[in-house]
């Protein structure tokens, strides 16, 4: 029986998570929003964990995706870019 996987590299909200933490005022350092996803109840996240997502290195579960929007304070739906930036303003 053949096996029938594909392959998923990295993470659909890679670029995102470094620029809503940039456009943060005042912009988050990785420790910051680590930090916030502990308080939110991602225990486990690091500043290494968010090093990973933004460099593209680690998938992100959906709850994860979850805690980093509620974090960052901007949607799901902005993280994986299915909104458009004009939304991030809103959002803010």
């Amino acid at each position: 029986m053949a096996k029938n996987m594909f392959i998923i590299k990295g993470n659909l909200c890679a670029q995102r998570v470094r620029l809503a933490r940039a456009l943060h005022k005042p912009p988050l350092t990785q420790e910051d929003l680590a930090r916030r996803m502990q308080l939110l109840g991602a225990e486990n996240m690091t500043k290494l964990i968010i090093s990973r997502i933004e460099k593209n290195e680690r998938h992100v579960c959906d709850a994860e995706l979850r805690f980093l929007a509620l974090a960052l304070n901007v949607s799901m739906e902005w993280l994986v870019g299915d909104a458009d930036e004009a939304d991030y303003a809103r959002r803010s």
